[in-house]
């Protein structure tokens, strides 16, 4: 049981909360796809480190 019943307001806005959790969660996951797609593809080619000396 709640120590304290919810504000009204805390109701209205957990849509929004929600739809906003959806769309960082797409967007991260888009990102990661960007990423995955271009880390496989053949052209790709990892950077020469320049700074090291052996």
């Amino acid at each position: 049981m709640a120590l304290r019943k919810e504000h009204e307001i805390h109701k209205r806005r957990s849509g929004l909360n929600k739809g906003v959790g959806i769309l960082l969660a797409a967007f991260v996951v888009l990102i990661m796809a960007l990423t995955m797609v271009k880390v496989t593809s053949a052209s790709f080619k990892f950077p020469d480190a320049q700074g090291e000396q052996n």
